[in-house]
Parts: structure tokens; C-alpha cells; sequence
């Protein structure tokens, strides 16, 4: 009976321990459903007019500046529609002086000639094509337009006219960097300036360990969940030998079976999910601020705090068995083990050490590892009793990745998933539910990331193949596990592949990892014969055969 206590005891408290992450999970699936985004190299330029001589694709570009000798911070700006292309080298010879034009708006002539300088003006009074012009007749080689806020705006052309007679470049700078540009020349100091866009890797260390670090995110928790079911049901199998013998189990035995520790999804929360999904993606889009950026990164330290404790009891308890079975009432919270309690300072002062230092350019190692720590949790607590409701879930994201990446614009102007993502309305700092890995050898830097949406989804579907598979006692290769992986490493790396090819501009991952994990399984399961059993039974425990010993044929 003690023991018996000390498991119900252990149970309730991995439940308590798992209802925080959980929670937070909700708001990070409502959320991290979403493309994987690379750095802007090449803007978004579908929607923008193209006119003789107006045709050029919207390229971020590196400004290298000199303010009296010294080399000063660099510079990124966007290039224009029109005029020049901008070379993807730089030579430090090919530096130009910098200068302003008078008038200093150059919507009209300048009355100061600029041969061989590079021209800074402001934006406004008149065209962008007309500054461009103006400088040009000047004779300035290149112009740097600074913008009034300090977004990046796409310069295009007006209608019904021609730009061929453009022949220099022309770069919109944020106000912050332009108005430092333009102190210095009000001083009178010399400023020299060197502009050029990079091209970026066609592949990327960072995105190799991305992808590694994805695949075996999901291994691990498939492995851990699958393992936990089968020492679940082995334990059941002695606490109720009726059910290891011929005697049938009583109506819905196998389904209690799990109950205390883990959440099954069904259909209707699968369909839930996705429009929940939508309304606080919306949410996020027309209210999203510094203060909301900041709730939610709260809410992360909590989840990552959850996860990371949950990860470190479940681990160590093996080599410290007594004080993962010695309990302590703590107020407020409950019958807690003594090594959970050990064990939360160091992850309590873990996630807010790495909420304080978020910003530090070292930051993403820690958030990588509350981040796995909460995907592992969230795979151990929920999980899909069968394959319909998988392809119900699956499908549903898929639509959804589609829908706010592609066709959003259609509605709002502007791809309302990327938008949230890049946190263009949270002063640039994106949301903290994704991995993420620096782009080591891409002169751009940034990050190759991940949403945890791209990871929990599919890997709900591989958990779920590996506990079929044991339940089934299916081989390696005639089960559906391998395959799934298989199909998830590829079609993460179909992803990448597309980011590549569409120079950096967002993609919705599982418009690719869909696809290859679901419909591989369903593939597989109708070629085989078992998509019946996959739809319907999936991994359910009154599908084991065991024999006197309590143990299945396949030990």
C-alpha cells in the first residue's frame, strides 16, 4: 500500500509539475505555428509595380562608414526599385565622401555639385525618383535616403512614367542611422561611406545543427514517451493480473489507464486548437506591443522552468531513487518530491537569468535548452490515441501555416504570420517560442530558427508511431517510426532548401513536414493493410498480447 501511495503520490505531482508547461503550451501552439524565417536579404516585393527601368528586387544592403578616419558601426538599409543595382562585394578603395545636397530635400535642383560624393537626404516633398534625379544631375554617385521612422521603407517608382535614365543606386536608411550620418556632416567632419549587399550561403553550419538538433528533439521524446506508456502498462499488468490473462478487461480499462498522467487529443480539440490559433494570431498582429513581448517571455520562463525541472527529476531519479521517492507537503503547491525540490532553484534561476540576459548575443543557448526541455515535456504529457485524430490535427496546421503565410496578404497587405514573427511591432525583438543557431559563415549573421510548432506537431505523430510500433510489435523496418523520422528530417530539409531558394523570404515549415511525416504513415498504413487499425485503434493498450510473465512477445 505504501508503494502504491508513493505512485499515486508521483503521479499527481509529474501532473502538477506538467499543467504549468501545459498551459503555456496553449498560448505557444496559438502562436509558434509558423514559418521558418530567415534573414531578410531580399524584401518582399510581389506586390510593388514594375515599369521600364523600375524592376530591380528589393535587397537589404550594408552601409560601411567612416566618420574622420574611424570606422563606425555598420549600416543596413534597403535598397530602391530603380537606378543601379548594388554590388554583392565590397572593395574599401571604392569608398565614396558623403556630402548633402542644397537644397537638402533635393526636390530641386542643387545649386552644390556633388561629382564623385555620395548624396544624404531626407524623405519627403517629393518623389523618390525625383531625389534620385536631382542628385544624379548633381553628379553624386549614389544617394542614401533617410527615412522618418526607423522601419525600412520598400522605395518604388510612380505610375506612368519611365526610369531608365536612373544610372546611380539609392538606399533607405533607418532614421537612427541616418541621423547620425547627418550629425557628422553637420560638424563638418569628413564622412566617407561604402554600400553593397552581400550574398548570403547557399548552405549554413547553423542550419545543419538546426536540423540536427530538431530531429533529435523528437527522438528523445518519442523514445521517452513510448518508453513511459510500455513501464505504465507493465506495472498495470501487476497491479491487475486479469488484465495479462484471458479474462477481457472491463469497457474503457485501457483508456484510464493513462489518465492521471497524460492529455489525449481528440478530434474536436484538434479543429479547436487551430481556430484558437488563428484568433491569438490576430490578436498578436493588431496588439502586439513591448509590454505584450513581454508577457510572453514571462510566460516562457514559467514553461521553460516547468519543462527543465520536469526533464531534470525524470533523469535523475534513476541515480537518486530516494529522494525522487521521498515527498514533502510544501504550502500552496502540494506533496512535492525532495528532488524536485532540490532541483528548482537551479531551474527557477536558470530561466530568469536568461530572461534578464535574453538580448545578450549569447542568450540563445539558454533559450534552446528551456525550449527543448519544454518541447520534451509537452511530448511526454499530450499525446494522439490514433491516426485520425492525427491527420484532423496535421491538417488543420497545414492549412493554417498556409493560410496566414500565403494567403493572408491577400486580406491585410502583409503576410500577417511574418509579420508577428519578425516582431515588427515589438520594436524588433521576436517572439521567444522557437530554436534558434547563429548563421556562422553568412556575412548577414542572424539566426536560423525554428517555431516550436514545427517540432511539437509532427512529433506528436512520430510519438505516436513509435507507441504503435511496440504496441503492434512492429520491426523496425515494417513499422512506422523510422519512417516518419525519416519523413520529418526530409521534409525539415525541403524547408531550408525552399528558404534558400526564395533568398531568405519566410516559409511555412509544415507546408513541407506535413506532408512528408502524415502522409507517409498513411501511405504506408494503406499499403499494408492497417489503416484501419491506425485509424481507429492506433497505439490503444488492449492491443498487447502478453503472456503469464507480464511480459509482451518482443521482450
Amino acid at each position: 500500500m505504501e508503494g502504491e501511495g508513493g505512485r499515486r503520490r508521483a503521479r499527481r505531482v509529474r501532473s502538477d509539475g506538467g499543467a504549468g508547461a501545459l498551459l503555456v503550451m496553449c498560448l505557444v501552439f496559438c502562436v509558434m505555428v509558423r514559418p521558418c524565417v530567415g534573414s531578410d536579404i531580399e524584401l518582399d516585393d510581389a506586390l510593388a509595380p514594375t515599369q521600364p527601368g523600375c524592376s530591380n528586387s528589393f535587397v537589404l544592403v550594408k552601409i560601411r562608414n567612416w566618420i574622420r578616419g574611424q570606422e563606425e558601426p555598420e549600416v543596413v538599409g534597403v535598397s530602391a526599385r530603380f537606378g543601379k543595382l548594388v554590388s554583392d562585394h565590397e572593395e574599401e578603395k571604392h569608398s565614396v565622401p558623403l556630402a548633402k545636397l542644397d537644397p537638402e530635400d533635393a526636390c530641386t535642383d542643387s545649386i552644390k555639385p556633388l561629382q564623385g560624393y555620395a548624396a544624404l537626404v531626407r524623405r519627403g516633398n517629393c518623389s523618390f525618383t525625383t531625389k534620385a534625379r536631382v542628385a544624379q544631375k548633381a553628379g553624386a554617385v549614389a544617394l542614401l535616403i533617410v527615412n522618418h521612422k526607423q522601419e525600412l521603407y520598400k522605395m518604388i517608382c510612380s505610375d506612368n512614367d519611365t526610369f531608365q535614365d536612373i544610372n546611380i543606386s539609392s538606399v533607405m536608411l533607418p532614421n537612427s542611422a541616418g541621423n547620425s550620418l547627418d550629425r557628422a556632416l553637420h560638424a563638418n567632419y569628413e564622412v566617407r561611406v561604402l554600400h553593397y549587399s552581400p550574398s548570403r550561403t547557399v548552405v549554413d553550419i547553423g542550419e545543419v545543427f538546426l536540423w540536427l538538433m530538431a530531429v533529435g528533439t523528437i527522438l528523445s521524446a518519442s523514445f521517452w514517451s513510448a518508453w513511459t506508456a510500455k513501464e505504465e502498462h507493465y506495472r498495470r499488468m501487476k497491479e491487475r493480473p486479469e488484465l495479462s490473462g484471458d479474462v477481457p478487461a472491463e469497457a474503457g480499462d485501457s483508456e484510464k489507464m493513462d489518465t492521471d498522467d497524460v492529455i489525449d487529443i481528440n478530434v474536436l480539440s484538434a479543429v479547436l486548437f487551430v481556430l484558437l490559433a488563428s484568433a491569438f494570431l490576430l490578436l498578436l498582429y493588431f496588439y502586439m506591443s513591448v509590454w505584450f513581448m513581454r508577457v510572453l517571455i514571462i510566460l516562457f520562463c514559467i514553461g521553460g522552468f516547468e519543462g527543465l525541472q520536469t526533464c531534470l527529476v525524470s533523469l535523475l531519479c534513476r541515480w537518486f531513487p530516494k529522494a525522487g521517492a521521498t515527498f514533502i507537503n510544501v504550502p500552496l503547491v502540494g506533496s512535492v518530491s525532495l528532488l524536485a525540490l532540490c532541483l528548482s532553484p537551479i531551474c527557477l534561476a536558470f530561466s530568469v537569468v536568461w530572461g534578464v540576459f535574453r538580448l545578450n548575443s549569447y542568450a540563445w543557448i539558454g533559450q534552446d535548452i528551456l525550449g527543448i526541455a519544454l518541447i520534451l515535456t509537452v511530448l511526454q504529457i499530450v499525446r494522439l490515441p490514433n491516426i485520425k485524430v492525427s491527420t484532423v490535427l496535421l491538417s488543420c496546421a497545414f492549412l493554417y501555416d498556409v493560410f496566414w503565410v500565403f494567403i493572408s496578404p491577400t486580406f491585410f497587405h502583409e503576410s500577417v504570420m511574418i509579420v508577428v514573427a519578425r516582431g515588427d511591432k515589438s520594436d524588433g525583438e521576436a517572439i521567444p517560442m522557437l530554436l534558434k543557431v547563429p548563421r556562422l559563415y553568412d556575412p548577414w549573421g542572424g539566426y536560423s530558427i525554428i517555431g516550436f510548432g514545427d517540432i511539437l506537431l509532427p512529433g506528436l505523430l512520430v510519438s505516436f508511431c513509435l507507441r504503435y510500433d511496440w504496441t503492434a510489435r512492429k520491426s523496425l523496418y515494417r513499422g512506422y517510426f523510422l519512417w516518419s523520422t525519416v519523413g520529418y528530417g526530409l521534409g525539415l530539409f525541403l524547408t531550408y532548401v525552399a528558404l534558400n531558394a526564395m533568398n531568405g523570404s519566410g516559409q511555412p515549415a509544415l507546408l513541407y513536414i506535413v506532408p512528408c511525416t502524415l502522409g507517409t504513415v498513411l501511405l504506408l498504413g494503406w499499403w499494408r493493410g492497417e489503416l484501419r487499425s491506425l485509424w481507429f485503434k492506433g497505439d490503444s493498450l488492449d492491443q498487447f498480447s502478453f503472456d503469464s510473465s507480464g511480459r509482451s512477445p518482443t521482450d
